[in-house]
Protein backbone atom coordinates (compact mmCIF):
# COMPACT_ATOMS: atom_id res chain seq x y z
CA UNK A 1 0.00 0.00 0.00
CA UNK A 2 0.99 3.65 -0.04
CA UNK A 3 -0.26 7.19 0.55
CA UNK A 4 -1.07 9.38 -2.45
CA UNK A 5 -1.28 13.15 -1.95
CA UNK A 6 -3.51 15.56 -3.86
CA UNK A 7 -2.58 19.23 -4.25
CA UNK A 8 0.75 19.00 -2.43
CA UNK A 9 4.10 19.23 -4.12
CA UNK A 10 6.07 16.31 -2.68
CA UNK A 11 9.23 14.45 -3.76
CA UNK A 12 8.48 11.68 -6.28
CA UNK A 13 9.48 8.91 -3.86
CA UNK A 14 7.01 10.28 -1.27
CA UNK A 15 4.02 10.27 -3.65
CA UNK A 16 2.76 6.73 -3.29
CA UNK A 17 2.72 5.03 -6.64
CA UNK A 18 3.83 1.46 -5.80
CA UNK A 19 5.95 -0.07 -8.51
CA UNK A 20 6.62 3.29 -10.11
CA UNK A 21 8.03 5.75 -7.57
CA UNK A 22 8.82 3.18 -4.85
CA UNK A 23 8.21 -0.49 -3.96
CA UNK A 24 5.19 0.11 -1.73
CA UNK A 25 4.59 -0.79 1.91
CA UNK A 26 4.21 -4.50 2.61
CA UNK A 27 1.72 -5.84 5.19
CA UNK A 28 3.22 -5.51 8.67
CA UNK A 29 5.88 -3.09 7.43
CA UNK A 30 6.17 0.57 8.41
CA UNK A 31 7.23 3.57 6.35
CA UNK A 32 7.89 7.15 7.46
CA UNK A 33 6.98 9.90 5.02
CA UNK A 34 9.37 12.82 5.51
CA UNK A 35 9.23 15.90 3.36
CA UNK A 36 9.15 19.65 3.83
CA UNK A 37 5.79 21.29 3.16
CA UNK A 38 6.44 24.51 1.24
CA UNK A 39 2.88 25.66 0.56
CA UNK A 40 -0.23 26.34 2.58
CA UNK A 41 -3.75 25.25 1.75
CA UNK A 42 -6.25 22.44 2.11
CA UNK A 43 -5.06 19.10 0.74
CA UNK A 44 -6.23 15.51 0.82
CA UNK A 45 -4.66 12.08 0.64
CA UNK A 46 -5.67 8.46 0.36
CA UNK A 47 -4.03 5.07 0.53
Amino acid sequence: TSVHWHGMIVPADMDGVPGLSFDGIAPGETYVYRFKVNQSGTFWYHS
